[in-house]
């Protein structure tokens, strides 16, 4: 079982681990509410690394990029619930839109995103490149998406 790590702890500790030799990967995102899309693209990513940090969402940071209803869970119950997952290691929030910041402070060996990035449309290109760190780019489960989901509860209403 993974742990909640706050935010001001989370560099000094990826850094402690890397310097004993372990290589750590980081993804981002909102995680609303969790779906098969989800666990695949968080197993995905594990698989290039001997730790994964999810760098999730704060809810401010979620309503200022999905708007208001967002998110449908908190971000203590979205934390809680990815630290449940045998492939995630580590969960901090963040309150900016972006995670350029936080990426920049803890220097992972990977980051993953979407496959519908590239890296000239990756918002955190320029960090990963300052920082050599590689990035790999992870296809969707076609159909799985909270929106998809959110819609689809809606529309039994």
């Amino acid at each position: 079982m993974g742990q909640v790590i706050r935010r001001e702890n989370i560099a000094e500790f990826i850094h402690n681990l890397q310097k004993s030799g372990k290589t750590v990967v980081a993804t981002n995102g909102c995680f609303d509410i969790l779906h098969v899309g989800h666990v695949r693209y968080l197993q995905k990513t594990k698989s290039f690394a001997d730790y994964m940090v999810v760098l999730l969402n704060s809810d401010k940071s979620v309503r200022s990029i999905k708007g208001e209803g967002r998110p449908i869970n908190n971000e203590n119950d979205r934390a809680e619930i990815l630290s449940a997952l045998s492939c995630v290691d580590y969960v901090v929030l963040f309150d900016e839109d972006s995670p350029r910041n936080l990426l920049d402070e803890i220097k992972p060996d990977v980051y993953t995103k979407g496959a519908d990035y590239t890296m000239e449309t990756l918002p955190e290109a320029d960090i990963m490149r300052k920082n050599n760190i590689r990035v790999e780019f992870i296809e969707f489960v076609q159909g799985k998406s909270t929106t998809n989901t959110i819609n689809k509860i809606n529309n039994k209403e």
